[in-house]
């Protein structure tokens, strides 16, 4: 997967999991900024990265992050008001958002006022608004977060379905999941023209569906089509996470 194949880093528990999250993105995000003058991030909602989000409101992170030049973006988020408790943008505000000195404009959340395919099309504007993107064209984000569900789904990007074949547009609407709800996602395009994604996969009840999507035991996961076109994959996993993996076949840190 990937470009040069993916990288796999074994973290012991999910407190060192979330540090080595954290780690990677305050190292991109100093990177980008002194590079290009700005950091773009797409983040995932979910119970996984809620403890790294978490450590980004404290330091070393909240005083090391270029936050004047971070721009936050969401890979998906069900279409829900903030307050509910399956928003991913409203768990992000209570993780970090409220607390870390980022410029209000520069945190994009995914909106839900309006029928869920005119809020994909409002949000897709907003991405090539921002990037100044042609036609054809797909943002560049510097790095990506990402999760697996235990169907081996990624983003709102469920198995079988019709938006895994999306080639064009950059947001789709789409019902699926637990709870079964409309949601906006992020295209396949967009997620492998990343310059970095990073999985963050944690607990004994995602091995199984981790050994499948790793040892292709399945095929056609949607985890699986995450194949950075030029960019680097990163799966961050802890020790419950990889119980069930054969490490003699993997390359494994």
């Amino acid at each position: 997967m990937g470009a040069k194949g993916p990288k796999i880093i074994v973290t012991d528990n999910p407190s060192s999991l979330a540090r080595t999250g954290a780690d990677i993105l305050t190292s991109d995000a100093i990177k980008a900024v002194a590079n290009r003058g700005r950091f773009t991030i797409a983040i995932s909602g979910g119970a996984g990265p809620r403890p790294m989000h978490r450590l980004l409101a404290m330091d070393p992170y909240l005083s090391q992050i270029p936050w004047a030049n971070m721009h936050i973006f969401w890979v998906d988020d069900r279409c829900v008001p903030p307050g509910d408790p399956e928003s991913n943008y409203g768990r992000a505000l209570e993780d970090f958002l409220g607390t870390v000195p980022i410029p209000s404009g520069y945190i994009h959340s995914m909106p839900s006022e309006e029928s869920p395919e005119k809020e994909a099309l409002r949000y897709q504007r907003e991405l090539i608004r921002y990037f100044r993107l042609s036609r054809g064209e797909f943002p560049v984000f510097d790095l990506i977060f990402m999760g697996i569900g235990p169907d081996g789904h990624t983003a709102s990007l469920f198995p079988k379905y019709s938006a895994l074949k999306e080639a064009k547009r950059l947001i789709l609407a789409v019902k699926g999941g637990t709870p079964m709800v409309h949601r906006l996602t992020m295209t396949l395009p967009v997620l492998n023209n990343a310059r970095k994604v990073v999985f963050l996969v944690s607990g004994k009840e995602k091995s199984a569906i981790l050994r499948d999507i790793l040892t292709q035991r399945q095929k056609g996961l949607p985890a699986q089509m995450i194949k950075p076109v030029k960019g680097e994959l990163i799966w961050l996993i802890d020790r419950k996470a990889a119980s069930l993996l054969d490490y003699t076949k993997l390359d494994l840190e």
